[in-house]
């Protein structure tokens, strides 16, 4: 294996145990981010976010990666977000969450597993029509926040923060 693929496997397995530990591979807790009565999932993922955000653009100001933006397509949005959602809530596990329950011996997740990749199967298949069809869909390009708004990534990592750490004081105002 090289190098960045064991650093892969144990951040992986460090973010795996931080999801058991974290209690977002129960089910309950999965039906009860859908239902909006508990916020642990989002606060959790949320945390991640807030802190990969700052550690990949510190990453990449400091020329160790470099940043490669996805196309804004409206299409693939809409329909990728849509099945994301539509699996999750049939199955109660999102891609993450679903190896992470397998690896606490919760063996129903191998359905999940297994939807997922005969989804991706099913996508290889189609690319061809989906690329003439939806992917085709409000097509913007290669764009992000700084280069739509107009302002450095890290006023946008600076409001983001403070927009989350706000939203997470409400949560626990509420309760949730």
């Amino acid at each position: 294996m090289t190098t960045a693929q064991w650093l892969g496997l144990i951040t992986g397995v460090g973010f795996g145990f931080l999801l058991q530990k974290g209690r977002v591979l129960r089910f309950d807790k999965q039906v009860a981010a859908m239902l909006w009565t508990d916020m642990t999932i989002l606060k959790f993922m949320l945390s991640s976010v807030l802190v990969g955000m700052v550690g990949i653009l510190l990453m990449s100001d400091a020329g160790m990666i470099q940043l490669a933006h996805k196309p804004m397509n409206v299409g693939a949005i809409v329909l990728g977000g849509s099945l994301f959602g539509a699996g999750w809530a049939v199955m109660g596990f999102c891609p993450g969450t679903s190896v992470g329950a397998l690896g606490e011996g919760r063996w129903h997740a191998l359905f999940a597993i297994a939807g997922m990749l005969a989804g991706a199967a099913l996508y290889a298949e189609l690319y061809p029509f989906m690329k003439t069809t939806v992917l085709a869909w409000a097509d913007f390009g290669k764009i992000g926040l700084p280069e739509v708004l107009g302002i450095s990534k890290w006023v946008i990592v600076a409001a983001f923060w403070a927009g989350s750490i706000a939203l997470f004081a409400w949560f626990e105002k509420k309760g949730v």
